[in-house]
């Protein structure tokens, strides 16, 4: 952590707890805070740095996780990592941490009088299952004609995350959009004969094909593919607001057309196989920005 310039600078320790996943203990995470004000050595500016540093935060800073955040009182911008983040009318915000984030993040909010208030956020790392397993991977997602089918699905896909709604659906707590067995954690990877495959990017719920699965939050159905995708299969996104979004593969049928706004527990698609499965599952995954993060916590374990 940087070395503060000022003896007069105060530090705020915030710990947000221990929590556990998957029978582990994960370590407490903290957050730092300080103020850049002038003020702060005296009795009005050490009440004035309080009050500043005060953010309310839910979720856990961890990799893969989601926090939502209150701002300082008389936030005038917010950044996370450097990069412009919007808080909404109530002083809200959300940030998360990919799967592979480092130790640290920092997030800073600009005062309307210009001064600063730093957070250091230290992030808790996950234990991941990592599989070696001695055999080539296949090879099959590099051909020519599998990269000129592909090209426009991506295409489609990045437009779909672009999309920028006023959905409130990330304030919300998340409900599990299909219960069942889960066939797949989010973060497991595999290695073969030394070569790194790619991480698993959702959580797959195994269940009949056909059924029904629901909107884990409130959202605005950015894409609903027409005909299968080479490995989504029928795929169906939607954004939950502030960044936050929810792609949902492998469905039989999608319910929802793009561009309609759909509630929390709404039924949306049914379970099914299509692309590249092996058998009817929902694979789930969710993506805030640029990172991959976990929905298992956001929903907690199934009831």
């Amino acid at each position: 952590m940087q070395m503060l310039g000022a003896v007069s600078r105060k530090k705020v320790k915030l710990l947000l707890g221990v929590g556990i996943l998957a029978g582990v203990a994960i370590p407490a995470a903290s957050v730092w805070a300080e103020s850049n004000s002038a003020t702060d050595a005296n009795a009005a500016g050490e009440s004035e740095f309080r009050q500043a540093v005060k953010f309310g935060f839910s979720g856990e800073a961890i990799q893969g996780g989601v926090m939502i955040g209150d701002a300082p009182a008389g936030t005038r911008s917010l950044t996370f990592e450097g990069e412009p983040i919007p808080v909404d009318e109530d002083g809200k915000f959300i940030i998360a941490f990919n799967r592979d984030a480092g130790q640290a993040a920092n997030l800073v909010a600009t005062l309307e009088n210009g001064e600063t208030v730093r957070k250091f956020i230290n992030i808790a790392p996950r234990n991941w299952k990592i599989e070696h397993v001695a055999i080539n991977r296949r090879a099959t997602t590099s051909s020519a004609a599998f990269q000129a089918r592909r090209a426009p699905e991506l295409a489609q896909i990045n437009a779909a995350r672009r999309v920028v709604s006023d959905s409130k659906g990330w304030k919300q707590t998340f409900i599990w959009p299909v219960k069942g067995r889960i066939s797949g954690m989010f973060g497991n990877q595999r290695v073969y004969n030394g070569d790194p495959g790619s991480y698993h990017s959702g959580m797959d719920i195994a269940a009949p094909n056909g059924t029904y699965y629901v909107a884990p939050a409130d959202g605005v159905v950015t894409l609903a593919a027409s005909s299968p995708f080479t490995l989504e299969g029928n795929l169906l996104m939607i954004d939950h607001g502030m960044g936050l979004n929810s792609a949902f593969l492998h469905s039989s049928e999608i319910l929802v057309k793009q561009g309609q706004q759909v509630k929390r527990g709404e039924p949306i698609g049914r379970v099914g196989s299509t692309g590249s499965a092996t058998g009817p599952h929902l694979h789930w995954s969710m993506k805030w920005n640029q990172a991959r993060i976990d929905p298992i916590l956001l929903t907690g374990p199934q009831g």
